[in-house]
């Protein structure tokens, strides 16, 4: 059978939240089958346990909130999106304050934490949500309309493009389709990082956001080109942080999806939605497991060796 995965050992990471600028300490602990990702605020008098789910996100203006009974942890994505392109499924995340550390402002920091900590299989059939008929939302008219999509499709699938009208992000690659069959997310989508734009975050600065945010973990970029002085780690590295994104944006449901993921100018909010209006749907959907691995869709039971 295609089975469950969590981690061997304990690993610990060290840095400060994107937008709080709190300094913090995160701890990603082994957890049993059927346990799901499951975040704790162990900083609060009597600790909260948060279980991610579609429905426990409760902000989503400038990264993934997650709550439970009024504690919270912000810009979940990041994370989340490691433990989708690892195929993580159960994993206990300590943390010590209300923001996930941005770290150098990708996955690949996570990556290297899950990875190092080492990957087990667990005796029980890993889930996935299988995607039956179109799903569909959108925002917006005319040139201002976003839209996110799930559509059938045996494997898992997205494709992405971005519209700004800046002069570094038009020279690179607008659009890119990642596929886990034949594709690598370690190699491929987990080094792109968060951008920005100086403008904005001094904009974001005044308003107590973006306190943590820098050089070493994003891209900025003024009116005309990207400031750091490393330059992209890709060509197309901003289309890509957006894929990023939305894998870890999608895993909040808590199962990894059997599907085609399609977007156009689509953010946390309309990722969100997407999720819900799915579930909103039971005909929609339906929960397969994989008594055979080899039934199961080749990336998805390739999705990072199991050491």
């Amino acid at each position: 059978m295609l089975q469950q995965r969590t981690l061997k050992t304990i690993t610990t990471a060290v840095g400060v939240g994107l937008h709080s600028g709190q300094k913090v300490e995160l701890t990603l602990r082994p957890a049993p089958p059927d346990t799901g990702i499951v975040f704790r605020r162990t900083d609060l008098p009597q600790p909260v346990t948060i279980p991610v789910s579609a429905t426990a996100v409760t902000d989503t203006r400038l990264a993934s909130t997650i709550s439970h009974l009024g504690a919270k942890v912000l810009t979940v994505e990041h994370l989340m999106s490691a433990c989708a392109g690892l195929g993580l499924d159960n994993l206990f995340v300590d943390i010590t304050a209300e923001e996930v550390p941005i770290l150098d402002g990708s996955a690949a920091s996570f990556v290297f934490l899950l990875q190092s900590a080492g990957i087990a299989l667990q005796n029980a059939p890993k889930h996935f949500m299988r995607v039956l008929e179109v799903v569909e939302v959108s925002e917006g008219e005319g040139a201002a309309r976003k839209w996110a999509r799930l559509s059938p499709h045996n494997g898992y699938k997205l494709s992405f493009e971005i519209d700004f009208d800046h002069p570094a992000v038009d020279s690179t690659g607008q659009r890119v389709v990642f596929d886990t069959d034949g594709g690598s997310y370690v190699r491929d989508i987990a080094r792109a990082r968060t951008f920005g734009f100086t403008k904005d975050v001094e904009a974001m600065r005044a308003n107590g956001l973006a306190l943590g945010g820098g050089l070493d973990n994003a891209i900025v970029m003024d009116d005309y080109k990207v400031l750091n002085s490393d330059g992209l780690r890709y060509d197309d590295e901003f289309v890509k942080h957006k894929i990023l994104d939305a894998m870890g944006d999608l895993f909040l449901l808590g199962r990894p999806l059997l599907a085609a993921y399609s977007a156009f100018r689509s953010g946390h909010a309309l990722n969100n939605r997407l999720l819900r209006e799915l579930l909103s749907r039971p005909q929609a959907y339906e929960v397969v497991s994989f008594a055979d691995e080899r039934q199961a869709p080749r990336g998805l039971a390739q999705l990072a060796p199991a050491w």
